[in-house]
């Protein structure tokens, strides 16, 4: 009997009941309705509440067994013919959602025989920011190496693009890091070094040895030779004495047969290991970098780099904020890119623009070379704070804000390639990295032509950056050049040469020997600076006349105010008339030696007259 039914029944009986002295059936029949409502409405909430509840969990799709149907395996086989002969990859639309064509379209294309095909498909990865994780993970399993250094050239690809490194293989038990590294330099030929490779390789086992030895005794030394080397590097003991290694290892990896010992005793691996272990130091991950950048130069060496996981460390160093990070990701990177980059970029020669793969057609290299303790970012950074040329200066070599070609001058001319070289200086041989290096201007200038010849400097038209004995450097390139046939596309191209406080006449720093600390012993560059070098008139001779046959053109800076070198000296390092070389504005500039190539801001004159003299000298080749 229905709800409704019942209540017109008991209201029928309590109408047509008479009136009954005892008023506890009315209440009865009154509780006994509310009872049964109650229940009902009741029992019936708790009906669709389990209905509905019911119907969410059918409805309810379980998301994982969806990611794992997404994550099929769709991954390309190379096969191989019954008669031995390769066959090409095959693709099949079977069992293949529409969504997911265009990925693994772009995987396809990617492996096309046709280079351009290549280029785009890994143009096109990189611009898709739509994509599943899965997606990407996809691209990171199914891609060829050739395609991975692609993208991680690649300036908005996505880091999901790249796999986690491997795991690294367990050290060796009662082993550590620094005693690895002291096996892996002990295992390297003793063949082909000069002397400063022997140097740095005798000073790394010997001060490596001892420094196992003074932690089983409970004691941290240094002692010899290593000394003043091991104060300039930090306060960290165990990270200066990898830093012994580490040098070591850099200079042997400069020789491609040292470099094949270096993978096959699993350098690659360890280095690794330290690289990660360094984090907080950066001095000890650029060395790192400067031998897998080394290594790279090595073609059959490329397999082992991208499967140890490299590409993926410098895929997100290339993305970081600081610039000497940046720049050795970006040789790396470019080294490994023989799809896109024919050069080579050897150790201490780095492109500050253009760091990723680009569609930007380069007409033109601005080269900068630094002078006499300098270094390829240092010298060209923002002009901050007065630095001095003390050992404090050099150890926050690391702090500076900008550098301005890699940022102001690739901006305002994007066509340019903007290359930036470094090599070891020093102001006396008391202080000099290595005692044994003696190395002259005209060996200097050879060593460094050569490198650039290797990066392809002489195929387009070039303007010479240089400050201070770095012009010393690019006159004797030039003149080197010009009597090797193989040169003639640099001496062609020279467009001009902008020269910030070059001694072409010599400078006054090599009288000053009497700063015990600094000078006691110049070093020979600081000796070929001196006013009556033989060397250095004839270098200013040579090069005047031949600039002038070349009709080269030139701008010349010079600084107006002295520099403080050391606590004792403030030195007028290049007066006006030394940096007079003789064609050419010369345009003095209210600085001093240091700050005569850091503009202030970009609105400075003296960035704005550079950018003026480069865009005027190459006004022609930026317009073809």
């Amino acid at each position: 009997m229905s709800l409704a039914a019942y209540c017109v029944i008991c209201c029928r009986r309590l109408g047509t009941s008479t009136p009954s002295p005892k008023r506890r059936t009315y209440w009865r029949d009154i509780r006994n309705i509310i009872k049964f409502t109650g229940s009902l409405l009741l029992g019936g909430s708790l009906f669709l509440t389990y209905e509905i509840l019911a119907l969410k969990k059918s409805l309810t799709l379980d998301t994982e067994v969806v990611e794992t149907e997404k994550m099929k395996s769709y991954i390309y086989v190379h096969t191989a013919s019954s008669d031995g002969r390769e066959s090409h990859d095959t693709f099949s639309m079977a069992d293949v959602e529409d969504h997911e064509c265009a990925v693994w379209l772009l995987l396809r294309k990617s492996k096309s025989e046709d280079r351009t095909a290549r280029l785009e498909a890994v143009q096109e990865m990189s611009e898709a920011h739509h994509w599943h994780d899965y997606q990407y993970r996809t691209i990171a399993q199914a891609c060829d190496p050739r395609t991975l250094v692609g993208l991680a050239r690649s300036k908005d690809s996505d880091l999901r693009f790249f796999l986690p490194p491997p795991p690294l293989p367990p050290l060796k038990e009662d082993s550590s890091t620094e005693e690895e590294l002291r096996q892996l330099l002990a295992s390297l030929p003793q063949t082909e070094l000069d002397e400063c490779i022997q140097y740095f390789t005798s000073l790394a086992l010997s001060e490596s040895s001892q420094s196992l030895a003074a932690q089983k005794g409970g004691l941290w030394c240094f002692g010899g030779n290593g000394l003043p080397y091991a104060e300039s590097f930090g306060e960290v003991p165990s990270a200066t004495v990898e830093m012994f290694s580490l040098e070591a290892i850099v200079k042997h990896s400069e020789i491609p047969t040292h470099c094949d010992n270096i993978e096959a005793n699993g350098g690659l691996q360890l280095l690794q290991r330290l690289y990660q272990l360094h984090k907080d130091y950066p001095k000890v991950q650029r060395n790192i970098m400067r031998v897998i950048g080394n290594m790279a130069l090595n073609e059959h060496l490329h397999s082992a780099i991208v499967h140890s996981g490299w590409v993926s460390i410098m895929a997100e160093a290339l993305k970081s904020q600081h610039i000497m990070e940046a720049s050795h990701a970006a040789r790396t990177l470019a080294n490994l890119d023989r799809e896109a980059v024919p050069e080579k970029y050897q150790d201490g020669v780095y492109v500050l623009h253009p760091q990723h793969r680009t569609s930007q057609p380069i007409k033109a290299d601005v080269l900068f070379i630094h002078g006499l303790m300098g270094a390829a970012f240092k010298t060209w950074r923002q002009q901050d704070t007065e630095q001095v040329l003390t050992e404090k200066a050099l150890q926050d070599e690391d702090r500076y804000t900008t550098c301005w070609p890699k940022t102001w001058l690739a901006r305002d001319c994007p066509a340019l390639r903007i290359i930036s070289v470094e090599y070891d200086t020093s102001l006396s041989d008391w202080r000099a990295r290595c005692p044994m290096e003696r190395k002259s201007i005209a060996f200097r200038s050879n060593e460094l032509l050569r490198k650039l010849r290797a990066a392809g400097v002489g195929d387009r038209p070039i303007i010479w950056i240089s400050h201070s004995m770095g012009g010393l450097l690019v006159k004797k390139m030039l003149l080197e050049a010009s009597k090797e046939p193989e040169m003639s596309g640099v001496i062609k191209n020279t467009r001009g040469i902008i020269f910030y406080s070059v001694p072409h006449h010599g400078s006054r720093l090599a009288e000053y020997s009497v700063n015990i600390r600094y000078l006691l012993f110049p070093s020979l560059e600081v000796k070929e600076l001196s006013k009556d070098s033989p060397a250095l008139k004839i270098l200013q001779d040579d090069f005047l006349e031949f600039a002038k046959d070349k009709k080269f053109q030139v701008l010349n800076f010079v600084e107006t105010q002295p520099t403080c070198i050391g606590s004792m000296i403030k030195l007028h390092v290049v007066p006006e008339e030394s940096a007079d070389l003789g064609i050419g504005d010369l345009i003095p500039v209210d600085v001093n030696h240091l700050n005569i190539c850091k503009p202030k801001t970009k609105d400075a004159f003296l960035y704005q007259r550079t950018l003026q003299f480069i865009r005027e000298t190459l006004a022609k080749d930026l317009e073809n």
